[in-house]
Order: structure tokens, then C-alpha cells, then sequence
């Protein structure tokens, strides 16, 4: 099957950040958790995906084409932090706009996604909470029928009941096996709840991009003193990172089961999205 996206060595750089050899691919049919702390490069990623910024070097495939494609960008959905609209439209009238810019846009589904977020179509952009603008902006994205949806953070500014049905939403469109989305979030746990794929970006580069199961399905965080710590040999027991505080150290192992065997007393707890983040953030090299 087709990648939806297939990133390459992408390289960007700017006064005191840069982006370096950025890889990673994302099969139709698939989501994509795209990961790491703020300023590491993951919206100057996304931009670059979408061609809004120029990058130094790399190659970039979007739905087997390229952006500069008009037919390509036409079936991409894009939620950014913060909605590009006059601010002072009524929902109503910007409504009027959408079918010139996109060629197979939804009059009738763009009214359901507005009824379903329960917004008013009379209430001026200005006037719109954070929220509100995620909601509509994630409106737009799916009313003109995209393969792929790019998300950057948004479920931010939207409290758990509701971005708990954005992500029904999203896992409605994946039901179509020829759609992907590149979902960029701080909320760790949304990711955890439908990402296939795991893409980590840690100071412009790439730390790791892998199937989810892969590393929060067979992972683990052991739990032990730093004398414990110690006895372990790293390359034998499969231990990754290394986190130490006052009350001794966390250990990323990589196969949770395969340590249990050898070690059947040991304390060892799940990893989540969040987890990983601070270990290869804030950790060390086991």
C-alpha cells in the first residue's frame, strides 16, 4: 500500500535551530503520534510538509506526489494551534468562503461537524474561545473529504469530555483504510489512545520513529536502586535509559517480559507516550 507521507533526510535550518536528516513514514491507513518538547522541530516539520516553509535540503512525498501539486494539497486537512480567518466573520459567513477554496468541499457535513460541536454560526471568529476555534478549525479540516489530516495540537484548549469526541472523530475517518493522520499534541494520553505509529523529535532530530505496540505493547520501566542499577549489564538485559532521582532510578528496558524471566521479583511498569518523552528528554544512555 501507498505511504501517505514519506519524509527524507529533511534538513532546515535557522539562527541557533536546525533541523537535521529528518526521516520518517507514514502508511496509508495509519496515525502518526509526532512527539517532542516545544522548540524541538516538530511544527517546523509540519510547515515544511506543507511547504510553507522552504527547506535546505531532503525530500518530501505527500500522498505519492508533491506539495507544490494542487490536486495533492487538495486532499490534505490541516489543523494548526489557531485559526487564519478574519476575525471579524460570523461562522456563518466564513462558511460562504470555503467552497472557492476547496474544490470538494461539504456544505452539508461542515453543518454537522458545527451542530455536533454545538457552535453558534452567528458568533464572530473574534469571539470565539480557544476551544471553540479547535473545534471549528477541526470543522474545516474534514468538510472537503481529505486523505490525510495533518494535526498540529488539536486537542489543546479543549476540555477531556470534548476532546474525547475529537478523537472519535478522527477515529472515524481513519475507518477508511486509505486515510492517515500526523497528529502533533503535547496531550500524551490522546496519542496513547490512537496513534499506530510513534515519531519522537528530540533538538531537530529524530530519535525514534516505530510502531506503537512495539515499544509501549513489549517496554518497560524498571523500577530499582542505583546499587541494583549498577548489577545490570545494559546490552544483556535489553535497558535503554536510565532515569535517577532521590529515591533511586527508573530504567526504560526494552522487553518487559524478557527481564521478568530472568529477573521474576522485579518491579516493572507500563510505558506510556509521556514516559518515553522524559526518558530520552531528560535521561541518560543505560
Amino acid at each position: 500500500m501507498q505511504n501517505a507521507l514519506e519524509v527524507q533526510n529533511l534538513c532546515k535550518s535557522y539562527e541557533g535551530f536546525a533541523l537535521r536528516n529528518v526521516s520518517f513514514t507514514l502508511p496509508k491507513g495509519a496515525v502518526m503520534g509526532f512527539v517532542g518538547e516545544n522548540g524541538a522541530g516538530k511544527t517546523t516539520t509540519i510547515k515544511s510538509v506543507l511547504g510553507l516553509v522552504r527547506k535546505d535540503a531532503g525530500e518530501i512525498s505527500v500522498l505519492g506526489g508533491s506539495i507544490e501539486d494542487a490536486a495533492v494539497r487538495a486532499k490534505i486537512g490541516v489543523v494548526f494551534d489557531d485559526l487564519h480567518l478574519h476575525k471579524t466573520l460570523r461562522i456563518r459567513q466564513a462558511a460562504k468562503i470555503f467552497p472557492h477554496l476547496y474544490e470538494d468541499w461539504d456544505a452539508e457535513l461542515f453543518a454537522e461537524y458545527i451542530n455536533r460541536f454545538n457552535l453558534d454560526a452567528e458568533k464572530k471568529i473574534k469571539d470565539l474561545s480557544r476551544g471553540m476555534r479547535m473545534k471549528l478549525s477541526i470543522s474545516v479540516a474534514l468538510s472537503h473529504h481529505p486523505d490525510l489530516l495533518i494535526l498540529d495540537e488539536p486537542t489543546a484548549g479543549l476540555d477531556p469530555v470534548v476532546r474525547d469526541e475529537v478523537l472519535e472523530i478522527f477515529q472515524d475517518f481513519m475507518q477508511d483504510e486509505n486515510h492517515a493522520i500526523l497528529f502533533s499534541s503535547h496531550i500524551t494520553s490522546d496519542i496513547d489512545k490512537i496513534a499506530d505509529y510513534l515519531t519522537f523529535i528530540h533538538d531537530g532530530e529524530i530519535l525514534f520513529s516505530v510502531p506503537t505496540d512495539e515499544l509501549l505493547g513489549e517496554a518497560g520501566i524498571l523500577k530499582c536502586s542505583a546499587g541494583e542499577a549498577e548489577t545490570l549489564d545494559a546490552e544483556r538485559e535489553g535497558l535503554l535509559r536510565v532515569r535517577k532521582n532521590q529515591f533511586g532510578c527508573e530504567i526504560l528496558v526494552r522487553s518487559k517480559e524478557q527481564f521478568r524471566m530472568r529477573h521474576p521479583d522485579a518491579v516493572i511498569d507500563p510505558v506510556t507516550t509521556e514516559s518515553l518523552m522524559l526518558f530520552y528528554a531528560r535521561g541518560e544512555e543505560a
